[in-house]
């Protein structure tokens, strides 16, 4: 069975249903193929900082009522340092410009009610999706639907929205793409547990090493211990975790709970350049990762699809190819800039706690920088605009 469609989005994630719901406001026509159910897809844990430049996005498109109603303002970061608390006001830096505090699969979720309601195309349990013809001027893609049917659907574009193992990156030609590499030499232990989440989101250094406590919800808490690379996942018996969660934020009242989830992940970097291919176009982690310090991520994806959906706009609306043209440029600006922004953050927390990380001279050099946000007004400000995305 074969379809037509102007725009065909591969993957059900952030970066897809933004670019299938913006595409939506404007009228243009697009399927969303996702290769899980629907269930998984809307359970999926992940990140939970929205910066003030993403919620911008859902602004302007006036989604905003829909996707953020009910998210609480995050504009304050508590950091921790030897056990001495002190509270970094971003917004009060930003002229109020603070990002929202929204778990991802909340998100996740109302993007789909409103992707749906709205009317759209959305195909979960896609087995066996792969792009064709990327290079031509009438790409395709085959999958196989829920009851394990051959489809063929044929589209002007392709939006490789299905994260960094998706098929939409490996169609490309290798010799297309320049790829960028970094691994830090720290990995990330993770834990998302059922307990209280913290006032504000919370980075704590010390000689115990770092840690930090995000809110993934009322109820539930994401915590990230610094390990070493490649760390066994094993050892984390959840007495452990709870013991050295107590130890590295410096408080022995922690509340513990249920743990959901835990993963030992390497803090690392990607990027390739061009996103794009063709009629090709990568959105998201299909394109690039940052490390889960500084949480950009998320944004970064949403980011990727304002200015693909843009740029589609205009070449189906206007004729003009310009925007599309410009589209990995554009996005990559953003990335690097936000690439940039992880590391140094990364440096400074992780220097900055165990000084067998790095050594007493960068553990200095990252006190130092961490000391600076809190005592110059400018570099506060530069901080704060990097967290909320408007740097």
């Amino acid at each position: 069975m074969d379809g037509t469609t102007t725009v065909v989005v591969i993957g059900a994630g952030v970066a897809g249903l933004t670019v299938a719901n913006l595409l939506r406001r404007t009228g243009i026509d697009c399927v969303v193929l996702e290769r899980h159910n629907r269930d998984h897809v809307e359970r999926r844990q992940r990140a939970g900082v929205l910066d003030f430049a993403a919620e911008q996005v859902y602004v302007r498109a006036g989604l905003d009522d829909r996707l953020l109603a009910g998210a609480p303002a995050s504009g304050s970061l508590e950091i921790r340092v030897d056990g001495v608390s002190r509270l970094f006001d971003a917004a009060a830096h930003t002229d109020g410009r603070a990002g929202r505090l929204l778990p991802q699969q909340v998100l996740v979720r109302r993007l789909i009610e409103t992707f749906v309601d709205s009317g759209g195309d959305l195909r979960f349990d896609s087995a066996d999706v792969r792009p064709h013809d990327i290079d031509g001027d009438r790409p395709y893609v085959t999958y196989l639907d829920a009851n394990g049917h051959a489809q063929r659907l044929e589209a002007d574009y392709v939006a490789g929205c299905d994260g960094f193992h998706g098929v939409s990156r490996s169609v490309v030609p290798p010799d297309a793409l320049t790829t960028y590499r970094h691994a830090e030499d720290v990995g990330w232990f993770t834990v998302l547990t059922d307990s209280p989440p913290p006032k504000y989101p919370l980075l704590a250094l010390s000689r115990h090493g770092f840690a930090a406590h995000f809110g993934r919800g009322p109820h539930a808490s994401r915590f990230y211990l610094q390990c070493p690379p490649g760390d066994d996942l094993d050892a984390w018996t959840d007495e452990r975790v709870w013991r050295q969660l107590r130890l590295r934020l410096a408080d022995d009242t922690l509340p513990d709970g249920p743990v959901v989830e835990k993963a030992v992940i390497d803090a690392r970097s990607f990027v390739v350049d061009p996103m794009s291919y063709g009629r090709l176009f990568l959105v998201g982690d299909a394109a690039h990762i940052v490390p889960p310090m500084g949480g950009k991520g998320m944004n970064l994806a949403i980011a990727d699809a304002d200015v693909l959906a843009h740029a589609l706009h205009a070449a189906v609306r206007n004729g003009d190819d310009g925007p599309l043209r410009a589209y990995s440029a554009t996005c990559l600006r953003r990335v690097w800039n936000d690439q940039e922004y992880s590391r140094w953050l990364s440096d400074m927390v992780f220097h900055g706690a165990d000084q067998s990380t790095a050594g007493p001279f960068h553990w200095h050099l990252a006190r130092s920088r961490l000391d600076r946000i809190f005592t110059s007004t400018n570099a506060a400000r530069a901080f704060a605009d990097l967290m909320a995305g408007t740097a």
